[in-house]
């Protein structure tokens, strides 16, 4: 009789399934068949009637293996049974490759029996079986195999049923519930009946306390088979159990590990992290747990300690997570985000100076330990019955960002070296993701210093405008992005209104924002017009973001930025704009009423679209007219379009009669209603008109005489408005005007004096040649005009104006008025 073995183990899952799915067949010590199931019915064919009182034998595809069996018998007791495959012929004449498992059994009366278990190999997916044959989970233990009669009381059973502490002379002829009362006996007897009944077989898993293990509850499951005599009626019930306790608490911590890999690290928040790792463990693994890391980490910062390195001082750590099964974490004496203080001769320091793992099974609290030395601690401990510990530190790139605490009160199983396993990889995968929110945090909080440093921090609208401006970085992980608004005094009391955006978030976004901010306040004191400075200003971008590629050699980090430029005069309450893929400005006028002003959206900077000029308008406003200027974060949406955003904005902008603080604060309350994806600027501008009593224009001939003249007009005025001080150097300021215009100009010339914030003097040519600033030599006549211009006034330029050009200077006033 040939038979083969294979020594590979099957997976612990894979085993359970071949013992509910066998065909269980008993057979006495002469090997004739005693008893058989439905399930070995399935399996061969042959029926109870066929086989039952009939030699074991029948089984065999052929009968020239019949006299190796004796032989074989004798190996099976010797070694207390066999697992290996085994040719059975089916009843139709087939032959079937199974799976055939022995297990000796004992009776009471010292007879032995054999049970036997076949597995069609068939029936398992080929993958599984890699080519050999499984080993029989019957021969290894632990698993315990009973046979009961009718009346369910213990005829045979193995010798694996006396590993839990019960000696078989209590077990047979005894109902299970008389021998083993705390396993679950009813239920388990209810069952046992139910397969007597039905003649099938089922599993059921249950739960208990061996008398070997008290401490610890294990995890069982059992399967029962009803035996059939030759007439198919049922001569008692099969139970094999086995002890799933170790896969029980593997497949729990798998299960931990996955929800860890969804539930830790969810955003780039250090303190969220942090409190997703305790909250993780608790109850899963422990009853209570803190998390504490170095108090620089959630800040940002690098971690001051090393692994392998001693602590100068006692270790600073601040509490960022903290868990219990008890309401409000009462075993904790330190709250979320309060210092807490590392006592140095504590496994705590320990921990943190080996950067290895401390298991503290059963928990020493008596006088003259550790944690007598933290009184606080030590009466937490007592209070709650903490009994065992592991403490755990939080490493990342060789740093020690923190430790992990884990305690256990009221479960009364100790932690082992598989819990300790466990914790490790948690705080393992935590460490990677808190490294990662520590490293974002930095880089966000540094892009945000770096914005808030480059944004306005008073806005002077000087008597122009009055403006309030708010930044609010985006809630999102993208970190801080690159909005950016600005208000820019300009001559002739005018102001230049500044908003932009730049693609992206993060150091580049914000970096470049600050970059753009500086080229337009460049541009802006050029006095250009708002669609000629975004076409240079487009230049420039694509100048920074060309020169940022050939030193990374790389593309560009910022691809685009929006921007929108508005001059408003108020002297004559217009107002220029121009766009360049930037949001148009709201409009509300003193009655509430709120317009959007249809303006050429012009390309985004940076595009290369040097082909598509951008375009400006001019738009008259009403006195006491606000305007709205925001990035698209305030008003675009996942969930919305942006229509549907600026009708929002309008509705809240409707408001005229609020202060701008307020009505800012406002605005914003209701228009991010939700957790925005974007940075959010708004720019609130209520424009003035400047008083037509601070403003006085002459025109005058272009004839030499005319200066004398123009200072005469001059002074008188100046006389009216109490600023006689100021008349020499005015005079003197106005004669070099009106001269360079009388010579270098073309066309009537007019002189126009305004009273703001500084004193103006304004003269216009028709001329179109600009004046420039020399440095004459001492033999020269002539070229010293503009020299004196600048010694003698604050400010100087020029800019185009409608027909011509227009060159002024400023004279500070005194600061009572």
């Amino acid at each position: 009789m040939m038979m083969s073995t294979d020594q590979a183990a099957l997976l612990e899952p894979l085993r359970l399934r071949e013992i509910s799915d066998a065909a269980i067949a008993m057979i006495d010590e002469q090997g004739t068949v005693v008893a058989w199931t439905q399930a070995a019915q399935h399996v061969v064919g042959y029926c109870a009637e066929d086989v039952v009182g009939r030699p074991a034998t029948l089984l065999l595809p052929s009968s020239e293996e019949a006299p190796g069996v004796s032989a074989f018998a004798e190996q099976c007791r010797a070694q207390g049974g066999w697992s290996g495959t085994e040719a059975v012929r089916h009843r139709d004449g087939r032959t079937l490759n199974l799976s055939l498992h022995l297990s000796l059994l004992r009776g009471q009366d010292a007879t032995n029996r054999w049970l036997v278990a076949l597995t069609d190999i068939g029936a398992f997916p080929s993958g599984m079986m890699n080519g050999s044959v499984r080993e029989s989970l019957l021969t290894r233990a632990p698993v315990g195999i009973a046979i009961r009669d009718p009346q369910l009381r213990c005829t045979w059973m193995n010798d694996t049923m006396e590993h839990d502490g019960i000696s078989r002379d209590r077990r047979f002829g005894r109902r299970l519930k008389d021998s083993l009362p705390g396993f679950e006996a009813e239920a388990l007897e209810a069952v046992m009946r139910q397969v007597l009944t039905s003649g099938t077989s089922a599993v059921h898993e249950y739960r208990a306390w061996p008398v070997d293990d008290p401490r610890r509850e294990h995890a069982f499951s059992a399967s029962f088979f009803c035996l059939q005599d030759a007439d198919g009626q049922a001569l008692g019930v099969c139970s094999i159990s086995v002890d799933v306790t170790s896969n029980q608490r593997a497949r729990e911590r798998l299960a931990i590990l996955s929800q860890a890999s969804t539930r830790i690290g969810s955003t780039l928040d250090i303190m969220q992290t942090a409190q997703e790792l305790a909250g993780l463990a608790v109850p899963l693994l422990a009853d209570y747990v803190t998390v504490d890391l170095a108090e620089s980490v959630p800040f940002g910062k690098e971690p001051s300690a090393q692994i392998d390195t001693m602590y100068d001082r006692p270790p600073v750590f601040r509490r960022a997570g903290l868990a219990s099964i008890h309401p409000g974490t009462p075993e904790s004496t330190f709250a979320r985000g309060e210092t807490v203080f590392v006592p140095p001769t504590s496994p705590l320091a320990t921990v943190l100076r080996t950067g290895r793992s401390h298991l503290e099974a059963v928990l020493d609290a008596s006088p003259g330990t550790w944690v007598d030395q933290d009184p606080a601690r030590a009466q937490k401990i007592r209070e709650y019955g903490m009994h065992s510990v592991m403490i755990v530190p939080i490493i990342a790139r060789r740093a020690v960002l923190g430790v992990a605490l884990f305690s256990r009160g009221e479960d009364p199983v100790p932690f082992d070296e598989d819990d300790l396993l466990l914790a490790e990889e948690l705080v393992t995968r935590a460490a990677l993701s808190l490294d990662n929110a520590r490293q974002y945090t930095r880089q966000h909080t540094t892009a945000l210093a770096l914005q808030r440093t480059l944004l306005p921090h008073r806005l002077r609208g000087g008597a122009a405008v009055e403006a309030v401006g708010r930044y609010l970085p985006a809630d999102t992980d993208a970190g801080v992005g690159g909005d950016w608004f600005d208000v820019i005094p300009l001559s002739g009391a005018r102001v230049a209104l500044v908003v932009g955006d730049v693609v992206g978030h993060g150091i580049n976004a914000a970096a470049t924002m600050g970059r753009l901010r500086t080229a337009v306040r460049t541009l802006a004191d050029l006095e250009l017009p708002p669609d000629e400075l975004l076409a240079h200003l487009d230049d420039t971008f694509q100048r920074l973001a060309a020169d940022d590629a050939d030193a990374a050699d790389q593309t560009p980090t910022v691809v685009g930025a929006t921007c929108l430029y508005a001059v408003y005069d108020p002297i004559t309450r217009r107002c220029t704009m121009a766009r360049a893929g930037h949001p148009p400005p709201a409009i509300v006028d003193a009655q509430g009423q709120v317009t959007f002003p249809d303006l050429p959206t012009g390309a985004p900077l940076g595009l290369g679209l040097g082909l598509v000029p951008f375009d400006a308008v001019e738009v008259e406003l009403s006195e006491g007219s606000l305007l709205a200027f925001y990035t698209d974060g305030l008003v675009e949406s996942r969930d919305d379009d942006i229509d549907v955003g600026m009708d929002r904005l309008g509705t809240a902008l409707a408001q005229p009669d609020q202060c701008l603080e307020d009505l800012c604060s406002s605005v914003l309350e209701t228009t991010r209603t939700r957790a925005a994806s974007d940075d959010v600027t708004l720019l609130l501008v209520r424009i003035h008109t400047l008083n037509a009593a601070h403003i006085a224009s002459w025109d005058l001939p272009t004839e030499p005489a005319v200066v004398s003249t123009a200072r005469h007009l001059a002074a008188y005025q100046l006389s009216e408005w109490g600023l006689e001080h100021l008349v020499p150097t005015t005079e003197l300021i106005i004669s070099e005007l009106v001269t360079n215009a009388i010579h270098h100009g073309a066309g009537p010339i007019r002189l126009r004096l305004i009273q703001h914030q500084v004193l103006t003097c304004e003269v216009f040519d028709s001329g179109t040649c600009y004046p420039r600033l020399r440095h004459a030599r001492i033999v020269d006549e002539n070229g010293r005009g503009l020299f004196l211009i600048a010694q003698l006034s604050s400010r100087w330029g020029f800019r185009s104006a409608t027909g011509g050009k227009l060159v002024w200077a400023d004279q500070d006033l005194p600061s009572t008025l």
